[in-house]
């Protein structure tokens, strides 16, 4: 009963599902295309052996790349199906995985629509990446004797308070995963209360992500370029970030100072680019060149390309956490021996986070001012860089190892151990 009530709900929100569509289809028209896949109708023709894989995002996309090498080498018989829910992932799984991998659209949580999905790719088993709990879609992998598998499985504390309201609707879901690898002792105590089982702990795979050597290439000539200037880096800001990050811009003592600003979503980039412009500041778009001498702003507009942000900087803030939107994941700063600032807010990547600044490779702060002051602070102690840096290299280092667990748990939780 509680899933027939949720489904006629999203039968009765479909409207708004539309007009959501099309509010971001103004920036990025791709949310119109492949509309049929949404639900469930398919043009790709079917294929055999196939393994599916859901990462919603880029951020999830790029994370599952350790996994699926590790399963194309477990089962190269098989094929990778990788779904997403936005343009940008499927941007992101073709940039990363070119044509090895099958990409389509996980459809919507229709009964009908799921039911499409199952029938017409017939995967051998599935594994969803992150939290990721839809009840249809469980219900009828379980109705098919479908294993799926819920991996790089996190849960903070106020989603599980969200998840444990509806607990006669998700209880069922999560009983529903073959199993869960969580991210940390916390994420599955919380995945547990909710139903699910068996649980292990297996760390975090966006750890395994190795930076791609073109793009530490290309950030190290883009560092020779700009010189001795000091560079700090704003990744991943969200909506109303900016401005406060303009505002501890502004309070810096070192006045040649070079700002790198990467908004998280590719079409905030005009946007963004009008605020600065706005605000009077000598700005210059990364499609548009590389920065003057008197460039006082870089705009990061572009995609794929973080890594080389974070070689080229010396400091970065790490965005989406001045703001209570839970934080960004500073783990590919890390990876790139980059040192982190964050904000208050990091509900998103709690544990990351906490472990990165006890390791020394982050320092936390409460605002704009604070950041201001810990810019300062840090852009005039090299000595203090270095440290951090080496903090940072460190840490990414002693968190790998969760790939080789996950692929260890899949192969036991799928059946196919043998095959």
């Amino acid at each position: 009963m509680p899933r027939l009530i949720y489904s006629l709900i999203l039968y009765l929100i479909a409207p708004l599902i539309w007009l959501r569509l099309l509010w971001r289809a103004r920036k990025q028209p791709e949310y119109l295309q492949n509309l049929a896949e949404r639900y469930g109708f398919y043009r790709q023709p079917p294929s055999n052996n196939l393994i599916w894989v859901h990462a919603v995002s880029v951020g999830e996309t790029r994370a599952a790349q350790p996994l699926i090498e590790g399963l194309l080498a477990q089962w190269p018989e098989h094929r990778i199906l990788l779904t997403s829910m936005t343009p940008t992932g499927r941007e992101a799984g073709q940039q990363v995985y070119g044509e090895r991998v099958i990409q389509a659209y996980l459809p919507y949580d229709y009964p009908a629509a799921v039911n499409r999905f199952f029938c017409h790719f017939s995967p051998v088993f599935g594994v969803l990446m992150e939290t990721e709990i839809w009840p249809n879609l469980l219900a009828a992998a379980e109705q098919r004797k479908t294993p799926v598998m819920l991996v790089n499985a996190r849960l903070s504390k106020r989603s599980a308070r969200g998840y444990g309201r509806l607990d006669a609707l998700v209880r069922p879901a999560f009983a529903a995963l073959r199993g869960v690898a969580a991210q940390t002792a916390g994420d599955a105590e919380r995945m547990v209360a909710l139903g699910a089982g068996p649980v292990e702990v297996c760390g975090n795979l966006k750890f395994e992500v190795t930076p791609a050597l073109e793009n530490i290439l290309l950030g190290q000539a883009w560092r020779v370029a700009v010189g001795s200037r000091p560079v700090w880096l704003a990744a991943s800001t969200r909506d109303g970030e900016e401005l406060l990050l303009l505002e501890a811009w502004r309070q810096l003592g070192i006045k040649n100072a070079l700002l790198v600003l990467v908004p998280r979503h590719p079409q905030r980039f005009d946007h963004v680019a009008e605020l600065l412009r706005q605000q009077g500041l000598n700005t210059i778009r990364r499609s548009a060149g590389l920065p003057a001498p008197e460039t006082q702003v870089w705009l990061g507009d572009s995609m794929g390309e973080m890594a080389a942000y974070y070689t080229l900087a010396d400091l970065a803030f790490v965005g989406g956490s001045l703001l209570p939107l839970g934080g960004q994941n500073l783990i590919e700063a890390a990876a790139c021996a980059c040192p982190v600032l964050i904000g208050p807010y990091t509900f998103n990547f709690q544990q990351a986070t906490e472990d990165a600044i006890a390791a020394g490779a982050a320092r936390r702060v409460e605002s704009s001012q604070d950041l201001a002051t810990e810019l300062e602070s840090l852009l005039g102690d090299a000595a203090a860089l270095t440290t951090m840096r080496a903090a940072a290299r460190d840490f990414a280092r002693t968190h790998q190892g969760a790939s080789q667990r996950t692929l260890a748990l899949i192969v036991q939780w799928s059946g196919r151990a043998d095959r």
